[in-house]
């Protein structure tokens, strides 16, 4: 009977870990750009893969100031390839507005995005806001 009982239980609760968010899901802040202001970016499953998309943005004083930049998809089609790493994705650089191949590796609440096109390489280390 017990045997019945944890069989039932682990076929209950199989589905729930299977659709648990990873750990790159959330809302993160990223560091201050080249005209400092900083972001606050959702990321988001997308299928299989993931998106992010800017939900804020702030001025050097904290304030929440308006750009074109808010709503707008940043990332797309990144995958996870286990061990914290996402990579074969595609980043928007608003800065520059080109799109450049991107990966990110997580560690704990701090996010490293890097962006790669060329001669054309950078990278920021976010933090998770939730």
């Amino acid at each position: 009977m017990l045997k019945h009982i944890l069989l039932i239980g682990s076929l209950v609760l199989a589905p729930v870990a299977a659709f648990a968010a990873d750990p790159v899901v959330g809302i993160w802040k990223t560091e201050p750009d080249r005209k400092n202001l900083t972001s606050h970016i959702q990321i988001s499953q997308c299928g299989e893969k993931f998106c992010g998309k800017v939900l804020k943005a702030f001025g050097p004083s904290g304030k929440e100031v308006m750009t074109k930049n808010i709503g707008k998809q940043i990332f797309w089609d990144v995958e996870a390839k286990g061990g914290g790493n996402y990579d074969n994705g595609t980043i928007w650089v608003p800065l520059l507005n080109i799109n450049a191949k991107g990966k990110m590796t997580l560690a704990g609440n701090t996010l490293k995005v890097s962006g790669n096109k060329g001669p054309v390489k950078d990278s920021q280390v976010w933090t998770r806001i939730k």
